[in-house]
């Protein structure tokens, strides 16, 4: 009988989603970085 380990998958869950989050944030970013050009 093999017993599937919960922790590692519990970890790769949060990565997932911090790691969706980033990119979210990394469009919102380059988005306002076109659309407010001139504060930079």
């Amino acid at each position: 009988e093999v017993a599937a380990p919960k922790e590692p998958i519990t970890i790769n869950m949060n990565v997932k989603i911090e790691h969706e989050i980033i990119i979210k944030a990394d469009k919102d970013v380059e988005e306002l970085l076109e659309t407010r050009s001139d504060l930079f």
